[in-house]
């Protein structure tokens, strides 16, 4: 299944990226509103990465798979396959790279992504369903030559998000938790592992929808799940199955998945709106939501770090999804 992430690993892959990303800003959360739901003990140390280019974590690895290549596989060009965010990162760092992207995002993706990822001169192509997607981007490898970059699979793509762990871990020193979203595991793959190298005491908790929950089924059966049908607004969080690499490594460091519901992500989407001035997609809200939910009494006046993945939505999508209760 591969090996686990080293921290001189994760520092390599950080000046390999270098300034092609943002290092973003982490705050730490104080107000009235987060106090009546949480109470004033608890210390929360939000991670900003919204801000980060092409406004999710998921340039760190799409950047760090592309910058990986070789000149003759930038040549065949890149595919890529997703619900928008990592179609914009991988058609980002295809034109950072001088590479041709071709990705496929799902029919009824939001507009404002697929305009972004138009915008970094990807070619898109529409699938009914994420599983239909999978098989169309096989056909693409396959009859293209392209070199697929896996939305949450493999070393490079958990080397690139632990970049974003080494980077939070090295701002809040001393936290006593960690909080990170799970879609297919990548982005806690190399999270956690960054983490439990650079503050072993740490806990780190992983936080699904319930309606795409394959990482905690993985986690309860000891091996790689799928999941027959996404169920979920938090679409950027909707991968189908675990895959064995970003599996195993979040297997090794996370200490507990909790499930979140799609009225919790709204609800979450609505504090950090309200308080913290920023319009989140729901997936960006998922940590925040197990904060004020299922994680509640565990963190109890904890120092407790909180990623806010990603805000790629539009007005009247967000309007329609958040809860201001």
């Amino acid at each position: 299944m591969g090996e686990a992430l080293t921290l001189a690993a994760i520092e390599a892959a950080r000046d390999k990226i270098g300034d092609k990303v943002v290092a973003t800003p982490t705050h730490h959360w104080k107000g009235p509103l987060l106090n009546a739901r949480l109470g004033g003990e608890t210390e929360v140390l939000l991670k900003l990465e919204l801000f980060q280019r092409t406004g999710t974590f998921k340039a760190r690895g799409a950047l760090f798979n592309v910058l990986s290549l070789s000149e003759t596989e930038l040549a065949m060009g890149i595919t890529a396959v997703s619900a928008g965010n990592h179609a914009i990162a991988a058609a980002f760092a295809a034109n950072i790279a001088g590479a041709g992207a071709k990705v496929v995002m799902m029919q009824g993706a939001n507009p404002f992504r697929i305009a972004q990822c138009e915008a970094h001169g990807a070619e898109i192509i529409f699938a009914d369903d994420v599983h239909q997607a999978f098989e169309m981007v096989d056909r693409i490898k396959e009859e293209e030559g392209r070199i697929f970059i896996h939305p949450f699979e493999g070393e490079r793509t958990a080397l690139g998000t632990a970049t974003l762990g080494l980077e939070f871990a090295c701002q809040v020193p001393e936290l006593d938790a960690l909080i990170i979203p799970i879609g297919g595991g990548g982005l806690c793959a190399g999270v956690s592992s960054a983490f439990k190298l650079v503050q072993p005491d740490c806990k780190v908790y992983g936080v699904e929808p319930k309606g795409a929950n394959s990482m905690l089924r993985s986690f309860e059966t000891g091996s790689p799940q799928t999941i027959d049908k996404v169920r979920t607004i938090a679409d950027s969080l909707g991968a189908p199955y675990a895959l064995p690499y970003s599996f195993k490594l979040c297997r090794d460091n996370v200490d507990d998945i909790v499930l979140v519901s799609d009225e919790e992500l709204r609800r979450a989407m609505g504090l950090l709106f309200l308080e913290m001035k920023v319009a989140v997609e729901p997936a960006g809200a998922a940590a925040t939501a197990a904060l004020l939910g299922p994680l509640r009494e565990r963190i109890l006046g904890k120092r407790v770090g909180v990623i806010v993945c990603g805000a790629n939505t539009d007005i009247a999508t967000f309007q329609a999804q958040a809860l201001f209760q």
